[in-house]
C-alpha cells in the first residue's frame, strides 16, 4: 500500500470513528420535537423544546436556575386584583429588608430616607462618606417594580446600593406615584419635580438617570419629557432591563414567559391604560429627532428576559441617530438578573454601571 494510501485509510477511520462517538452521544439524548409550522403572516408556531442553562452561566447562575415554574409577577397581579397593591408597595422594604441589609454589608453603604420636593426618597452613600472630588455629584435613581410597586427603600436600594458602594458617589432612590392609585403621566411628573429640585444644587452635567425595568423605562421618558421641556440633561443614563419603548415588542415578548416555563399571559396596560402608547413621550423610540439629543446611554438586558428585543432596538435607534451608546447583554440570564447579589454576573453588571457613570461624571476613587 503506497503511503497516500495509507494516510487516507487513516483520516478514513478517524472520521468514521468521530462520527461513531457522535451517533453515540445523540442516541443518549432524547429525541427532539416534531417540526413546527408557519403561518401565512410569518408567525412560526414552536414545538415544544428542550432549553438548557447557557454554556455561558457561571455555576453559581446555574445552581440558582429554578427547578419549578414560579410567576414572579403573580403576587403583584393579586394584589392589584384584590385592591391591595399600595398596601403592598408599602410592605416592601420590610420584605426586603433581609437582602438590602445584606447590600448595606456587602457593598459598606449607609441609608437614609428623605423627602425632594415632596416626594419621598433614600439617600444611598458610601459608609466612608463621598470622596472630595464626587461631592457635586449624584444618581438619581428610579426603582423597578412594574410602575406598581417601585419603591425607593425597596427595589430601588437593591438598584442603588451596590453602584453607590462601587462608584464613590451618593444615589437618591424616588418612590414616584404609580399604578393602579395612578397612571401615565404622574411618574414623570413626579421625576421631572425631583430633578429640578436637584438642578438648583447640582450642575447638569454631574447628574445621572438610572432605572431597571420599569424605571428603565421611566429614565427614557424623563429624558423625552426634559427635551420637550428644554431642560438641560444629565451627564448620562441608564436604561436597565428595559427599553425607550412601551409596548416592550420584538421576538422577546412571546418567548420571555414560555422560557420561563410559564404560559403566556395577555398584557395588562395598567399604568398606561388611558395612553396611546405610540405617543414619544410615553415611548421615545417613535421620535429620533428626539432620540438624537440622548445623553451618552447604558442598556443591559438578558437573552431570556422579555425586555431583551426592545432593548437590543433601542440601542440600535440610539445609535443610529448618533448618541454614544453601550448595549451589553448577559446570556441565559431573565429579566433583573442582577438583583440576586449571590451571582458573579451581578456584580459584573454593576461593574459595568460603576465604570460607565465613573467615565461620564468624571467621578474619582
Amino acid at each position: 500500500m503506497s503511503r497516500l494510501s495509507k494516510g487516507i485509510r487513516t483520516v478514513f477511520l478517524a472520521t468514521s470513528a468521530c462520527a461513531l462517538s457522535i451517533a453515540a452521544a445523540f442516541a443518549q439524548t432524547p429525541p427532539l420535537a416534531g417540526p413546527g409550522t408557519i403561518e401565512p403572516d410569518g408567525t412560526v408556531v414552536v414545538p415544544s423544546f428542550r432549553l438548557p442553562p447557557s454554556d455561558y452561566l457561571s455555576e453559581a447562575a446555574k445552581k440558582a436556575l429554578p427547578r419549578t415554574p414560579s410567576d414572579p409577577e403573580e403576587p403583584m397581579m393579586r394584589a392589584v386584583a384584590a385592591g391591595q397593591a399600595g398596601a403592598l408597595r408599602a410592605r416592601m422594604p420590610q420584605l426586603m429588608a433581609p437582602r438590602i441589609d445584606a447590600l448595606k454589608q456587602m457593598y459598606k453603604v449607609t441609608t437614609q430616607e428623605t423627602v425632594i420636593a415632596g416626594i419621598p426618597a433614600v439617600r444611598a452613600t458610601p459608609t466612608g462618606g463621598v470622596p472630595r472630588a464626587n461631592r457635586a455629584k449624584i444618581l438619581l435613581n428610579l426603582p423597578g417594580g412594574g410602575f406598581v410597586m417601585g419603591a425607593a427603600p425597596g427595589t430601588g436600594m437593591i438598584e442603588s446600593i451596590p453602584l453607590a458602594g462601587l462608584a464613590g458617589v451618593e444615589i437618591v432612590s424616588i418612590t414616584y406615584r404609580q399604578a393602579p392609585e395612578h397612571v401615565y403621566p404622574a411618574a414623570t411628573q413626579d421625576v421631572l419635580t425631583v430633578y429640578r429640585e436637584l438642578l438648583k444644587t447640582h450642575k447638569p452635567q454631574d447628574i445621572a438617570i438610572f432605572g431597571c425595568s420599569a424605571g428603565g423605562l421611566l429614565t427614557a421618558e424623563t429624558i423625552a419629557a426634559l427635551v420637550r421641556d428644554k431642560l438641560p440633561l444629565p451627564a448620562a443614563i441608564g436604561i436597565f432591563c428595559a427599553s425607550a419603548d412601551a409596548r416592550w415588542g420584538g421576538d422577546s415578548r412571546a418567548f420571555g414567559r414560555p422560557f420561563q416555563a410559564l404560559a403566556q399571559r395577555e398584557d395588562s396596560r395598567g399604568y398606561f391604560k388611558d395612553s396611546d402608547l405610540s405617543d414619544p413621550l410615553v415611548s421615545p423610540i417613535e421620535l429620533p429627532a428626539t432620540l438624537a439629543q440622548f445623553p451618552p446611554t447604558l442598556v443591559i438586558t438578558g437573552t431570556r428576559a422579555f425586555e431583551m428585543s426592545a432593548a437590543v432596538n433601542t440601542h440600535k435607534e440610539l445609535v443610529k441617530a448618533g448618541v454614544d451608546a453601550d448595549l451589553h447583554v448577559w446570556d441565559g440570564l431573565g429579566h433583573a438578573f442582577f438583583y440576586d447579589p449571590a451571582l458573579p454576573e451581578s456584580r459584573e453588571a454593576f461593574d459595568v454601571m460603576a465604570r460607565f457613570f465613573t467615565r461620564h461624571l468624571n467621578l474619582q476613587r
